[in-house]
């Protein structure tokens, strides 16, 4: 079950839930990993419950399992039940939660913390368990002004040595988007687009962002054998897919690029620095548009969620035919309909 080729995290230091352990240990292909930062900073509660929630009811749906990341009291956690999902997603000064990255989990684990996974951390853990496929809103990436301050995400590092592929609505709006297209070239990630014929590579809250991925995956089939090839080829780098947000709920990019530069003026009126800067700004962003950013931010990362849980079942189908994956499919609508408690 653990990738022998990752020596990063002792299985000792892992836990996994049972459903999570029984399809990694039959059909590993159909776990589909979620990060936990966007449960504990990046939207307020309760909507980040609600969309915790409902993102791993939706993978559920499509015959894929769930398996949301985190650090709790030190351990890291594969899959997360909902009393752990509502201790994160309320995020108090008790539970002390930090957001975490590769350079944090050492202190968080040695210090018996709660920690939310961002992109880096989740990859991590995920390649480590042995999970091919991640869905999550957006990944971070070279911050404006980045030739001046060298601020580059962990994110865009993880991904050039992870071999896991990572579904979002590209590049979070507020980050130099032209230049983390270099970087991750630089780092040997395969950029794609789903849904986009002309590959314009999404922008996050807007569908466009004026940059271009070197591929368009047409098909979930597709978009399976890729992953199916990125591991027969042995290439050790992750795959990064573009899924635009919806249309319906996409924003103007003007309107977006004016609240993100006032944002961004005001982050730096309050010295707000190191890895602060995305959840404040994101803050900043859903109260000057009102909540609609917040709205557009739970569409996608769902949306996303669909997309990549259909990837896995296509990916389960080719490397281990039909029949693998209607079995597990049928396992999950079961999980699904035991799961459908309320949670208050």
């Amino acid at each position: 079950m653990f990738n022998s080729a990752t020596p990063v995290a002792s299985p000792a230091l892992i836990d996994i839930a049972p459903e999570v352990r029984e399809t990694l240990r039959h059909t590993p292909q159909l776990v589909v990993a979620l990060e936990s930062t966007i449960i504990t900073h990046g939207m307020p509660y309760p909507h980040n419950l609600d969309t915790a929630l409902e993102v791993e009811q939706i993978v559920r749906q499509q015959g894929a399992v769930p398996a949301t990341i985190a650090i709790v009291e030190g351990r890291i956690k594969v899959g997360l039940g909902a009393d752990q999902l509502r201790l994160l997603a309320r995020n108090d000064s008790s539970a002390q939660t930090l957001k975490t990255s590769r350079r944090d989990m050492a202190y968080v684990m040695a210090t018996g913390r709660n920690g939310g996974t961002t992109v880096a951390g989740t990859l991590l853990v995920a390649d480590a368990v042995g999970i091919r496929i991640f869905a999550t809103g957006g990944i971070g990436g070279v911050h404006r002004e980045g030739e001046r301050t060298m601020d580059v995400s962990a994110d865009l590092i993880e991904l050039g040595r992870c071999p896991v592929a990572v579904v979002s609505s590209g590049v979070k709006s507020i980050l130099d988007i032209p230049r983390t297209l270099e970087y991750l070239e630089t780092q040997g990630v395969c950029v794609t687009t789903y849904g986009s014929e002309d590959c314009e590579f999404p922008a996050f809250y807007t569908r466009s962002s004026g940059s271009k991925a070197a591929y368009n995956l047409t098909s979930l089939t597709v978009a399976a054998k890729m992953l199916h090839m990125n591991r027969a080829l042995g290439l050790g780098s992750g795959i990064l897919i573009g899924v635009p947000i919806p249309e319906r709920y996409a924003m103007d990019a003007n309107e977006m690029n004016a609240v993100i530069a006032e944002a961004l003026g005001e982050a730096e009126r309050k010295r707000i620095q190191g890895k602060e800067v995305t959840p404040f700004i994101l803050s900043a962003v859903s109260a000057l548009t009102r909540g609609k950013s917040l709205d557009a931010n739970m569409a996608l990362i769902k949306n996303n969620a669909l997309v990549a849980a259909d990837i896995a079942v296509e990916l389960a189908r080719i490397e281990n035919g039909s029949s693998a994956a209607m079995e597990q499919k049928d396992g999950a609508s079961l999980a699904a309909d035991g799961a459908g408690a309320p949670v208050s």
